[in-house]
């Protein structure tokens, strides 16, 4: 009896021995518990955005298009995280080919499992899933600009096909080790690929489009602010996951990123509320929640290659220039961009990119590079370059897009459908219960005169030309 004791002692320590050495040779065993906790954290940030933008979308049209407005983005979700585990992770993160696009080695999360990421310490299941919310959130910005008039069957079929056809490769470009990144391109969080890529997208879609019945004519008005700050507080919530979950771990640059994200949301806001009380009065809350997705938009490409002040300085120019964009620029060129997706995410994207290739410094990631006012210039020739290069690709693909679909099936919701409302036309339900009358202040009627620019400030619409 002692000597079988005596043998399963002995056999347990050599277990004992060799098990340190068993666990390290497994791939797994390189992944840090903290910095995999964060990235699921953060997806699931980035994740509540998108409801958060129908929400945002969803308080500023007129209540017999808020359901329309809130499925659009809430179908995306759906939709384009299928389409993301199906193709679009193989074609943004697989082997690349040539510098344009991923192969498709990864098609339904072939090979991609619990096994460290390369050079990282998170699982690539984690990062897929991170991935997957960004992929999710950029089409769905686009539906600001068209807002109120367009099919829901065009509509899915389009975000689908822009997805595939222009988010993925743009994502490759810059992301998947495709010929942006290669020419030196930074973008922490999707300046380029998110939001200059949705904005421009939106802007040619809403021209081809055409302004919705009565515009100009008649008031738009936001039929449910509170509805709108909702939308903005859970956008500005999230998107500390959107920045600071950029860094892939719980580390000193996802404090940066988080610090620099809140500074220029922050400044934003302030530059935004001070403008439009300068110009028309009264600060609104519509430009409060405005000048915060503004400045959460400018700093997305630099959060994590500039320091905290350079960012509160890039949040307060980039609120500034949005609601130039929004209240001048807008007015004077009289398209259509219902929501403004252009003049807060086209507009504040490009300025974030140009400003990255300003401020970026490798003090705080000795991953990036210098940029202008840190002694080089290579990087703001490369943030140019690639914005020239998001705007040409979001324009020409969307043109080319719309042509398409549009010769196969009816695009936009003719005039009766759009008085109606699309919620009733569309999806056969109505947001609320009671009747909107004729010659209400929601544009029912489109004999309705025009109210003036002061009513319109007196009524808190901030300077979205509605």
């Amino acid at each position: 009896m002692t000597k079988g004791w005596s043998i399963l002692r002995l056999a347990l320590a050599c277990t004992a021995l060799s098990a340190p050495t068993a666990f390290a040779a497994d791939p797994a065993s390189a992944i840090d518990p903290g910095d995999t906790a964060w990235v699921l954290i953060s997806a699931a940030l980035v994740f509540i955005m998108t409801p958060g933008l129908g929400f945002f979308y969803g308080g500023m049209v007129r209540n017999k298009n808020v359901l329309t407005t809130i499925m659009q983005s809430f179908f995306i979700v759906a939709m384009i995280s299928v389409e993301w585990i199906l193709i679009g992770y193989a074609m943004t993160f697989g082997s690349d080919i040539n510098g344009f696009i991923g192969s498709l080695d990864k098609v339904g999360l072939t090979g991609v499992g619990m096994s460290v990421l390369a050079n990282g310490t998170i699982p690539e299941l984690a990062f897929v899933a991170f991935q997957c919310m960004f992929a999710v959130i950029t089409p769905a910005l686009i539906t600001g600009a068209f807002a109120e008039r367009m099919k829901f069957h065009a509509f899915t079929v389009f975000i689908l096909l822009w997805a595939i056809f222009i988010y993925n490769p743009m994502a490759h470009w810059v992301w998947g080790g495709g010929f942006l990144a290669q020419l030196g391109a930074l973008d922490f969080a999707g300046g380029l690929v998110i939001h200059i890529l949705s904005g421009v997208s939106g802007l040619t879609l809403c021209i081809l489009l055409g302004r919705r019945q009565g515009y100009g004519r008649i008031p738009m008005l936001p039929h449910n602010l509170p509805m709108t700050v909702l939308g903005a507080a859970l956008l500005w919530f999230g998107w500390f996951g959107f920045n600071a979950g950029s860094a892939l771990g719980a580390n000193g640059l996802a404090a940066n990123a988080f610090i620099a994200s809140q500074g220029a949301a922050a400044a934003a806001t302030v530059a935004w509320v001070v403008i439009e009380w300068a110009v028309n009065g009264k600060p609104t809350i519509l430009g409060a929640a405005s000048g915060c997705i503004a400045g959460l938009v400018a700093i997305t490409p630099a959060a994590g290659f500039v320091a905290p002040l350079p960012a509160v300085i890039i949040g307060a120019i980039g609120g500034a220039v949005c609601y130039f964009a929004v209240a001048v620029v807008k007015a004077k060129f009289g398209y259509d961009d219902s929501l403004d997706a252009f003049g807060i995410h086209g507009i504040g994207g490009t300025w974030g990119s140009i400003a990255t290739g300003l401020w970026a410094t490798t003090e705080v990631n000795p991953a990036g590079a210098n940029g202008l006012f840190y002694g080089e210039t290579h990087l703001l020739f490369a943030q140019v370059v690639s914005t020239v290069v998001a705007y040409v690709f979001a324009i020409v693909g969307t043109i080319i897009l719309y042509k398409i679909i549009s010769s196969i099936m009816k695009v936009r919701a003719d005039k009766e459908e759009e008085i109606s409302g699309l919620d009733i036309t569309e999806h056969g339900e109505r947001g609320y219960n009671y009747a909107i009358t004729a010659g209400s202040p929601f544009g029912e009627s489109l004999n309705t005169p025009v109210v003036s620019p002061s009513t319109i400030s007196d009524i808190g619409v901030s300077g979205h030309q509605l």
